[in-house]
C-alpha cells in the first residue's frame, strides 16, 4: 500500500506542476487558451491572476514532493495530509465556483492519494 500511496502522491504533485506550467507560462498561448476555453482578450486580461494561481499550485506540488522526499509516506503522513487537504479544498472550491471538471481533475486525485496515505 505504501507504493500505491507514493505513486498517487507523485501523480498529484505532477498534476500541480502541470497546472503551474499551464497557468504561469502557457495561459496566453493557443494551447492554454484552448485548455481553459478563453479568448485572446480574456487570456490577456486574466494572465496575472492565472500566474498567481499557478504559483499556488506550485507550492502545493513543492509541499508534497518535500514531504515525500524528506520523510516518505509513513514519516511524512502529517505533512502529506496537510498538503493533500489543501489540494482537496482548492479542488472543491474550484469545482463549485469555476468548473465542475476541477472536482475530477484536482479534488478526486487528492482524495484518493489521501486515502492511500492513510491506508499505508
Amino acid at each position: 500500500m505504501t507504493i500505491a500511496a507514493e505513486i498517487a502522491v507523485g501523480l498529484v504533485a505532477a498534476l500541480h506542476l502541470y497546472f503551474l506550467t499551464l497557468e504561469m507560462f502557457l495561459w496566453k498561448t493557443p494551447f492554454g487558451r484552448r485548455t481553459f476555453g478563453l479568448s485572446v482578450e480574456q487570456a490577456e486580461a486574466t494572465a496575472i491572476l492565472a500566474a498567481n494561481q499557478g504559483l499556488y499550485n506550485g507550492f502545493l506540488a513543492a509541499g508534497l514532493l518535500w514531504a515525500m522526499g524528506a520523510e516518505g509516506v509513513m514519516g511524512g503522513r502529517v505533512t502529506l495530509t496537510f498538503f493533500l487537504i489543501c489540494v482537496i479544498a482548492a479542488g472543491l472550491f474550484g469545482g463549485f465556483t469555476a468548473s465542475r471538471r476541477i472536482l475530477a481533475v484536482q479534488a478526486l486525485p487528492g482524495a484518493v492519494a489521501l486515502a492511500l496515505v492513510w491506508a499505508a
